[in-house]
């Protein structure tokens, strides 16, 4: 009995240590199990994983890429394996997952914002992601290494680098990313390699001179300006920009002398020693008995030698029968390994003119190179991805097809009196039918889409009926006929928000602060819906009270949503109108629309919310025309932030939820849009404002408080 005794607590004692395994109950945390069939099912389900299509235990069960610690999903590895599909939209709850790896797949549409909170090393590269950088990424202190490179990403690096201090490696080349490099680069203390080739960034790299940089890839950008000193010293391509010629201008006065890191990188030799200048010789080396002419001769022989045994290597290559180079074809394209040399020739296919397809040569090795993730991929290492065809797009079956007679008789062929109002892409009308039904149809001018533009306008209504959001006015029908472009939507009751605060009549009682706080967040919901969980991101563009419909119980729906991301010219025909007060400072100096300006715009709405104001109002005194300009340097004074609100609220509102609101506003209209935040963050903070004023849904959000009665159906003024 106690030699028993003995062997067990010997057992037990051996099982702590983890010399013998105790089986246990490994059942996987419920949320980790949940984002993976997210995941699954964003992938179009593909059978190459082999996940079983019943199961709910990828720990367990030991799905393909899976790693688990104990109940939790660490990591999610799966590479080169033809995915298509998107990432789906709840990886966030992946809390312990430290590696994502989804590489060389064919995954489209944004990257999520919804991104594993803790990973360190995170990979999408080579896929067919569009959209912008997602700012959530700014958030991942614990990030080493991101490669986001060959794919197609657009717009200004809007990612805030300053929490990143643990970053080694960034790969963001081959796709098209524009704009100056961020300013936060600086806080990058940990990076050793930068990969931006291939991209449109303009402006100049002084930012990256602090940084202690080994590699750095900047070739075939729009750079301009000088290469500073402390990065001609290091593994630098920069070839395809436009650099200044000459002597770069003398540093200002108290500018301490250029010098880099004193941090060791390994060369490309494989040395962990910094290679030391002419100029730094030690004394030793002038000691030692050689002599560097003999020096000198010794290291030409053997490259002269070098050179004579390659040749003949190549020449002995070259001479493998056709088999062999026919058995090349059907091998899969790897990235080389960044420590290994693999010659690889391309020859253009003469039979095809002008195309970008390539085939390897004889010379390529016939034995397959390991894949080096760390490496950034040039263009010759893979083939270019074909170009994409234009398919032919079907008319949506999820709308109705209207006749032009139908909404003739509905709109009073059109007339003044059905008018609600006009917007940057035409007319909108109230249509009611035989049945009682009423809805608003738009007319779009034909300057926005011309006659024989329909094919393009089947796409635009294809690309609008996909959105469904109870904040997002609702797609209902359209209508292309005779050269005619309609959209049929939802009617609200109500008009519009603009409506509501500067042009009100003799039924209509002020918004009160509760309806105003429900109008924002409403709003923020519909544009948080549009950004990050569309796929591909929908910019909206045209953010302004007027396009704010209000249904029965104030109720927001934001209108026009998708309708300037698909037309071909929209962004030339919002400009024509600019000069409103909603559009953001780049915006003005580029033409161009990015999510960060929806976020200002957003912002600005906010604004007329709080002070009753038109955005920009040329009947005030010159420095109160501008909304913005007169009322951000109010927003932190307690004060002068009483003294601004809408005179119609009379004082009824909590000071704490108006100073909170205000402080909302300050985040969304910063000057600069690498500092705005993501609309998932503005609803978080308008959710926290409503949960800190304890307003209930059912004295604030219920249809006895509107803070407005109904309007007439003749007096709206919808501008969608």
């Amino acid at each position: 009995m106690l030699e028993d005794r003995r062997l067990v607590v010997l057992f037990i004692s051996f099982s702590i240590l983890g010399l013998i395994p105790i089986v246990i109950n490994g059942e996987t945390d419920p949320n980790d199990a949940a984002a993976l069939k997210v995941l699954f099912s964003s992938m179009n389900s593909p059978s190459q994983l082999g996940w079983p299509a019943n199961g709910d235990d990828p720990c367990v069960q030991h799905w393909k890429g899976i790693t688990c610690s104990g109940n939790r999903v660490t990591e999610i590895k799966l590479p080169g394996l033809g995915l298509t599909g998107t990432l789906g939209y709840q990886l966030q709850t992946l809390t312990s997952v430290t590696n994502l790896d989804m590489s060389n797949n064919n995954l489209g549409g944004s990257i999520p914002y919804q991104l594993p909170p803790n990973v360190q090393q995170l990979n999408l590269a080579n896929n067919n992601f569009t959209g912008e950088v997602v700012y959530s990424i700014s958030n991942m202190t614990a990030l080493t290494y991101l490669n986001l490179g060959h794919n197609q990403l657009q717009g200004a690096l809007s990612v805030n680098f300053e929490k990143l201090s643990s970053l080694s490696t960034l790969d963001l080349s081959f796709n098209s990313l524009s704009g100056d490099l961020p300013q936060s680069f600086t806080s990058l203390s940990s990076i050793t390699t930068m990969y931006l080739q291939n991209n449109q960034f303009t402006g100049t790299i002084d930012v990256l001179a602090g940084l202690s940089l080994a590699t750095l890839n900047v070739q075939n950008n729009h750079f301009t300006g000088w290469i500073p000193e402390q990065l001609k010293n290091i593994n630098l391509q920069k070839d395809g920009n436009a650099w200044s010629s000459g002597s770069a201008p003398p540093p200002p006065p108290g500018t301490p002398p250029a010098t880099r890191s004193t941090r060791t990188h390994k060369t490309s030799g494989g040395s962990g020693r910094n290679a030391p200048s002419d100029a730094g010789a030690s004394d030793n080396d002038k000691k030692s008995g050689i002599g560097g002419g003999v020096i000198a001769g010794i290291v030409i022989s053997i490259l002269i030698v070098g050179a004579i045994v390659a040749f003949f290597l190549m020449k002995r290559r070259s001479t493998k029968p056709s088999s062999d180079i026919e058995n090349v074809d059907k091998m899969p394209f790897a990235p080389l390994a960044s420590n290994e040399v693999h010659e690889m020739k391309a020859v253009q296919i003469s039979s095809v003119p002008d195309t970008k397809t390539f085939v390897p040569s004889a010379s390529f090795n016939l034995k397959p190179p390991p894949i080096d993730r760390h490496k950034s991929f040039d263009e010759d290492e893979f083939s270019k991805k074909p170009d994409i065809v234009k398919k032919t797009v079907t008319a949506p079956a999820n709308v109705t097809l209207y006749s032009i007679a139908d909404l003739q008789i509905a709109t009073g062929s059109f007339s003044v009196d059905h008018l609600l109002g006009e917007g940057s892409f035409g007319r909108v009308y109230r249509a009611q039918f035989d049945d009682g039904e009423v809805l608003a149809v738009k007319k779009i001018d034909s300057s926005v889409l011309p006659n024989d533009m329909s094919e393009d306008f089947i796409e635009v209504v294809s690309n609008i009926s996909q959105l469904h959001h109870p904040n997002v006015t609702e797609l209902i029908g359209y209508c292309s006929e005779h050269g005619q472009h309609l959209l049929v939507y939802e009617f609200h009751k109500n008009g519009s928000l603009h409506d509501f605060l500067h042009l009100p009549d003799e039924h209509s009682k002020p918004l009160i602060w509760n309806s105003r706080v429900k109008i924002a967040l409403g709003t923020a919901r519909a544009l948080e819906y549009l950004h990050e969980v569309c796929s591909p991101s929908v910019v909206h563009k045209n953010i302004k009270s007027a396009n704010i419909l209000l249904d029965r119980e104030l109720n927001p729906h934001l209108s026009d949503s998708g309708l300037a991301s698909h037309i071909p010219n929209a962004d030339q025909v919002l400009n024509q109108n600019a000069g409103s007060g909603y559009e953001a400072p780049e915006v003005g100096l580029s033409g161009q629309y990015t999510l960060k300006s929806d976020v200002y715009s957003f912002g600005v709405v906010m604004l007329e919310l709080l002070s009753g104001r038109k955005p920009f109002d040329s009947s005030r005194p010159r420095p109160e025309q501008s909304l913005v300009r007169w009322a951000t340097p109010q927003l932190h004074d307690i004060d002068a932030l009483t003294k601004m609100v809408d005179p119609a609220l009379e004082g009824l509102y909590p000071v704490k939820s108006l100073s909170r609101f205000a402080d909302v506003i300050a985040l969304c209209v910063q000057p600069e849009p690498e500092f705005r935040p993501p609309m998932s963050e503005v609803v978080q903070a308008l959710v926290r404002l409503v949960q800190r004023a304890n307003l209930s849904r059912r004295t604030t959000f219920g249809s006895s408080e509107h803070g407005g009665s109904q309007r007439g159906d003749n007096s709206e003024a919808q501008e969608m």
